[in-house]
């Protein structure tokens, strides 16, 4: 069986699945990192709030499109778009890359 879904319904799906992988986001003087555990050395995404720049990490990217059957540059631009989402911030720019966090990054006590 098929069935037809619009764009923002598909959006709303991906939000949900991004919302649900509960990112810990730190943000250091002009970037919000945001990582799976304290213990990371790479982020999943990095947003730079200076010039709205927001770096995914290939492997998220690679998630995204696997389990969502889409390419890697529509993935890219949905998860941006979760970003500014999230953040209330505009996403200028995406890039795909490796996210390393700052050496010494240790997330805040709750």
């Amino acid at each position: 069986m098929k069935y037809i879904i619009t764009e923002s319904q598909f959006d709303k799906v991906i939000f949900r699945y991004l919302d649900n992988q509960d990112f810990i986001q730190i943000e250091i003087e002009d970037s919000i990192y945001f990582v799976n555990s304290e213990d990371d050395t790479h982020a999943q995404i990095r947003y730079n709030k200076s010039i709205g720049w927001c770096y995914i990490s290939w492997k998220l990217v690679g998630e995204i499109s696997s389990f969502f059957s889409m390419d890697k540059f529509d993935s890219e631009k949905i998860i941006g778009k979760w970003v500014e989402n999230t953040l209330q911030m505009r996403v200028t720019h995406t890039i795909m890359a490796k996210v390393r966090t700052p050496a010494g990054l240790r997330i805040p006590s709750k």
